[in-house]
């Protein structure tokens, strides 16, 4: 069986007649039936019923989803080697979780970039699952997600960072903390802004307020916007508020401590010279304790 045929026959599934099929293959309509009938053949059935083109059999329709299944992995194969055989300059694409594209990322691209100018970076800011993704369909070179150690079994440690409240300077959780004791508690003050790190923080005050909250958001970007507009208080690294106008306080409460994890994932196998620098530029804290 041969991934030419399954393609044709895909082509001819989607335009629902010889024609049609053999105008978008290049073909001529006697070429497309002879390698459809020669598929029909090699697999044991009939995959139109008819002999119409635009009505699948229950094999048909199994066939069709194979189909595109094989073609679309040829094709991201194609691209993996044609990345590979270019990379005397070529390009990596990476994607991140939000937190660690505006705390992490900067200095290690600025540094990059000094002794790789000619190479283009593609940089993705998404959830920790959408990487995962990425780096399973080859849509991504490097991925950085944020896991607990448990986890994170497929992923090299790069950074763990103590987790606090981020809350406005001149709010009143701000207020309580420079007067009072420090804990998860100050959050009752202001409203929680959640985010997925939020569940990083083992507090049942912490995971009651989350039941309750009526305003969520994933980009790190729009926390602390949301923040400084006096909208509540969030949860996140202290990191990423280290180049703010001060009107942002970070406060670390104890009882218990959180912690956010960053992982660097990419697939098992060869890889371009220069996703290889880019990956040996992240950190590597595999020896952590």
């Amino acid at each position: 069986m041969k991934l030419e045929a399954l393609r044709v026959f895909q082509v001819t599934a989607q335009q629902g007649s010889l024609s049609r099929a053999a105008a978008v293959l290049g073909r001529t309509p006697s070429a497309v039936s002879m390698m459809l009938l020669q598929l029909e053949e090699e697999v044991g059935g009939t995959l139109f019923e008819a002999g119409r083109k635009n009505r699948l059999t229950p094999l048909g329709v199994l066939v069709l989803e194979e189909s595109r299944r094989a073609n679309e992995a040829f094709d991201r194969s194609v691209k993996a080697i044609r990345r590979f055989a270019t990379s005397a300059a070529g390009s990596v694409r990476i994607a991140a979780v939000p937190s660690a594209t505006v705390s992490l990322l900067p200095p290690i691209i600025a540094s990059f970039q000094q002794k790789r100018p000619d190479v283009q970076l593609e940089i993705s800011d998404v959830d920790s699952a959408a990487v995962r993704r990425r780096i399973r369909y080859d849509e991504a070179d490097i991925g950085i997600i944020s896991a607990t150690p448990e986890d994170a079994v497929e992923g090299q440690l790069i950074e763990r960072t103590p987790l606090g409240i981020v809350c406005r300077s001149d709010g009143a959780i701000a207020d309580a903390a420079a007067s009072g004791e420090i804990s998860w508690e100050l959050l009752g003050l202001e409203r929680l802004i959640v985010n997925t790190l939020c569940n990083l923080v083992q507090s049942p005050f912490v995971q009651n307020l989350m039941l309750h909250s009526t305003l969520e958001a994933r980009n790190t970007t729009a926390l602390l916007a949301f923040v400084r507009a006096g909208l509540g208080a969030t949860i996140l690294p202290k990191s990423t508020i280290r180049d703010t106008d001060g009107s942002l306080l970070f406060i670390k409460p104890g009882d218990p401590p959180g912690f956010r994890h960053l992982y660097k994932i990419r697939q098992p196998g060869r890889h371009s010279p220069v996703v290889e620098v880019f990956w040996n530029s992240l950190p590597n804290l595999a020896a952590f304790t």
